[in-house]
């Protein structure tokens, strides 16, 4: 076993992880579950369901997206993006319900922009 393929094993129900896409864009993933070949996820930012392979961390079924970094966030880091998880889902929520959201509603707080901005040196630090 290769030690990408052991780090994407070690991901379990509630890790969070950083894959990236060819164009460039970050999906910040919760991992929701896995199996012998698949890791589930929710893009934090998005609230997409995503399937990675959990041998290669390519994206499935387009395979042109690709986990880089499955180092833990800081506890605090951590802890902020699973706030944001539950902000997005809760406003995902009202959307799909009619509600219109206000400025206010979406806007991004300090702890928010404090950990988007972490994003990048922390997958440049620890790739896999």
């Amino acid at each position: 076993m290769t030690d990408r393929e052991s780090a994407l094993r070690k991901l379990a129900v509630g890790d969070i992880f950083h894959a990236r896409s060819p164009n460039g864009a970050s999906l910040v993933c919760l991992v929701t579950s896995v199996d012998d070949g698949t890791i589930h996820a929710r893009r934090i930012h998005t609230q997409n369901d995503v399937r990675f392979d959990r041998t290669t961390g390519l994206r499935m079924p387009s395979a042109r997206t690709r986990i880089d970094c499955v180092t833990p966030f800081p506890r605090d880091i951590h802890n902020i993006f699973l706030e944001v998880d539950r902000k997005h889902r809760e406003l995902t929520d009202l959307t799909r319900q009619g509600v219109e959201l206000t400025l206010d509603q979406t806007r991004m707080t300090d702890d928010e922009k404090r950990a988007n901005l972490y994003i990048n040196p922390h997958v440049a630090a620890n790739p896999i």
